[in-house]
């Protein structure tokens, strides 16, 4: 069950990333990617896998230390949540950064590549778009407009 859990926590977010990278103007994506809701399925998946194994998640996180957050993570339950949460939120990082590069009038061209990087190795893909997001606020703070520096065209309408 522990393997199941593990992998539906994945392929319960999947459908976010997919629209926000291959349908990213798709007004449904743009919903979709607005509600925190989406995690909530991985949420659920992360509690199934936490509660068996809640005094050693209690542990891990009320006294860190790397031994017991090894000795968490290397009961199948434990790794399992641990994955659960992570999923959850790069979800969320994801679905801001999703916003974000829309309000910033960010090309797909770029914001799909740097979602993927996120789905894979998403303190990285962070950085980057924390980066690209900095210099693209500065550009627009250059130029004036109506609805100020960093307002896209559709929230100007």
């Amino acid at each position: 069950m522990t393997g199941f859990l593990f992998e539906l926590s994945f392929l319960l977010a999947a459908p976010v990333w997919l629209l926000m990278i291959f349908a990213p103007a798709w007004g449904t994506t743009a919903r979709i990617a607005g509600s925190p809701l989406t995690v909530l399925p991985v949420l659920f998946v992360y509690v199934a896998l936490a509660v068996p194994v809640f005094p050693e998640l209690w542990t891990a996180v009320g006294s860190p230390d790397l031994g017991s957050f090894r000795e968490l993570t290397a009961l199948p339950d434990g790794a399992g949540a641990v994955w659960a949460q992570v999923i959850a939120w790069d979800l969320l990082i994801g679905q801001w950064m999703y916003r974000e590069g829309r309000r910033l009038e960010i090309s797909a061209l770029l914001m799909g590549p740097l979602l993927v990087l996120t789905v894979l190795l998403s303190p990285f893909g962070l950085l980057v778009f924390l980066g690209l997001r900095a210099v693209r606020a500065r550009r627009a703070g250059s130029r004036p407009s109506a609805g100020g520096p960093v307002l896209s065209q559709a929230a100007r309408r």
